[in-house]
């Protein structure tokens, strides 16, 4: 989820941050789902490798020949914190009022001490994981980041920016299309094994090592489009890569519980072809009238605040649903679609109202 950094001389994609919005908006609505035997957008978890790819090309368009002018490793890590972690702040603490108000529960009922209560929400802030078994682990499910889920996510972010400043920038393209190639290989025995790409989210029965695979798959993807990119010249590329984002997330499982193989090939095949195609398309876009750029920059700006506050509002949501660990069924969403809609919609205006009179003016004051 990166911030689009340029220089005085590069065009700014503005597509490419609608694209963002667009992916963003899909995981809201999957995570209405998120406890639920069915999803209405089963395929919602691949807007995260949509977001990797777009996070590498980002990266490697705004930072790469920086380096060679004088940016330091210091001055690109604090760009990076800058950029994200007031939100992260943000989420975490969102996410920890939830968890009070709930009555500091697992979903099972059992009480977690206050005590570990608290020091979750410090390790959220700081971006410190959860393993399973830790007692910070206070919701019962294993997460990396119990408080606010989708964080699992910004951790690899956070580990690719690492990766980048210290080696990935400095690979030849040779030697980072040879990674690439190594990891996609990970990431096809991940999503074949699994039956599906949404890992990565807890440390458990190997989540850790397929969450790392997954991020540097499509961010490594990302980078080596970035190195060779030539565009196109598309014309409505919003809206034709807004359709496909929306259609990728809505198609069915495919194989069933006989041949789920069928269905990790899907996601895999989605990351591989289809989402640096998108990118593609969307750096290349010309032509777009004032009211789709002025709709891919307001949906630019709130994706990542919706991404990382959203979610502690889905887990209020679960808990006025009766959620006790057990799925539920996904008419209960659709019965209680007032109260669902009314968390939507209250995600996405919290996020507007954090962005500007929060996020962007932290930033500011931080950057100078």
């Amino acid at each position: 989820m990166s911030d689009y950094l340029i220089t005085e001389v590069k065009p700014h994609y503005v597509v490419l941050d609608g694209l963002r919005g667009v992916a963003a908006l899909m995981v809201l609505v999957f995570h209405v789902y998120d406890v639920c035997s069915a999803n209405i957008i089963p395929h919602g978890y691949l807007a995260v490798d949509l977001f990797f790819v777009l996070s590498g090309f980002v990266i490697g368009y705004a930072y790469d020949d920086r380096w060679s002018r004088g940016l330091s490793v210091k001055t690109f890590f604090r760009r990076r914190l800058v950029r994200l972690h007031p939100m992260v702040l943000v989420g975490a603490a969102i996410g920890g009022a939830v968890f009070l108000i709930q009555g500091h529960s697992m979903w099972n009922g059992t009480v977690v001490p206050l005590f570990y209560s608290f020091v979750a929400i410090l390790c959220t802030m700081l971006m410190l994981p959860t393993l399973p078994g830790m007692p910070t682990e206070v919701r019962g499910f294993g997460e990396y980041f119990p408080l606010n889920g989708p964080f699992w996510s910004l951790f690899y972010e956070y580990i690719g920016n690492v990766l980048y400043a210290l080696l990935l920038r400095r690979l030849s393209v040779r030697l980072l299309a040879l990674l690439s190639v190594l990891s996609g290989g990970c990431v096809l025995y991940a999503s074949l094994r699994c039956g599906y790409l949404g890992v990565g989210w807890s440390a458990a029965d190997g989540g850790w090592w397929f969450g790392f695979v997954r991020m540097l798959f499509p961010y490594t993807v990302g980078m080596l489009m970035a190195r060779k990119f030539r565009s196109l010249k598309v014309h409505g590329a919003f809206w034709i890569c807004g359709a496909l984002i929306l259609a990728a997330g809505l198609m069915p499982v495919f194989g069933g519980e006989e041949r789920p193989w069928l269905n990790g090939l899907y996601d895999f095949l989605c990351c591989v072809f289809l989402f640096p195609t998108i990118v593609w398309l969307g750096a290349s876009d010309v032509g777009s009238g004032r009211f789709t750029l002025g709709l891919s920059r307001r949906l630019g700006e709130l994706s990542y605040p919706l991404y990382a506050i959203h979610y502690p509002l889905m887990c209020f949501l679960f808990g006025a649903l009766g959620f006790d660990g057990n799925l539920l069924s996904p008419d209960i969403v659709l019965t209680q679609w007032p109260l669902a809609l009314t968390m939507v919609l209250t995600s996405i205006v919290l996020a507007w109202l954090l962005l500007k009179f929060y996020d962007e003016p932290v930033r500011r004051r931080l950057s100078k």
